[in-house]
């Protein structure tokens, strides 16, 4: 093992090939949806490095988690959006002809484009937002000893009273 020379200062090992200029990389990253693994190819780093930069620099992790709470929140707002309909402001291309071989013109027509709501969404949204009622496997708590013969009979009982 070789010494280190006295008086130098700093870590050993290879010097770190973070840039700041890396913080606004990653943003946009972020803001496209990209995974770490994706954000670290694109700068040619491990997902591991990623991370120590993550740890190292907290401007780098500032920009990293405001590019995804961006697009987080811009993916949300389109699953509430599908969940609820919506409608929005579209144009329709028309070729209209003149008439009497005279040719055509294009005209473009302004209306409302609307969506229902969407049942997929909803669920999706509500599994999410409260799992306790919306979780498809449904726990039930039996209180008492209860048999299926007792069950039946009651059951019979009630049809003889109607």
């Amino acid at each position: 093992m070789t010494a280190r020379k006295k008086g130098k200062k700093g870590k050993p090992g290879r010097p770190t090939a973070y840039d700041p200029r890396f913080d606004r990389i990653a943003r946009k990253f972020a803001l496209l949806g990209a995974t770490d693994a994706q954000v670290a190819d694109a700068l040619g780093v491990t997902v591991t490095t990623l991370t120590n930069w993550k740890a190292a620099h907290p401007g780098f992790l500032a920009a990293l988690k405001e590019g995804k709470d961006h697009a987080d929140a811009a993916v949300v707002e389109s699953l509430y959006k599908r969940a609820t309909g919506y409608s929005h402001k579209a144009v329709k291309i028309l070729t209209v002809a003149r008439g009497a071989n005279m040719g055509s013109d294009i005209e473009q027509v302004p209306y409302i484009e609307k969506f229902p709501p969407d049942a997929t969404s909803m669920i999706f949204w509500l599994k999410n937002r409260r799992p306790k009622e919306w979780r498809d496997k449904q726990e039930v708590e039996h209180s008492g000893e209860v048999s299926i013969a007792d069950t039946i009979r009651a059951a019979r009982e009630r049809i003889r009273q109607r």
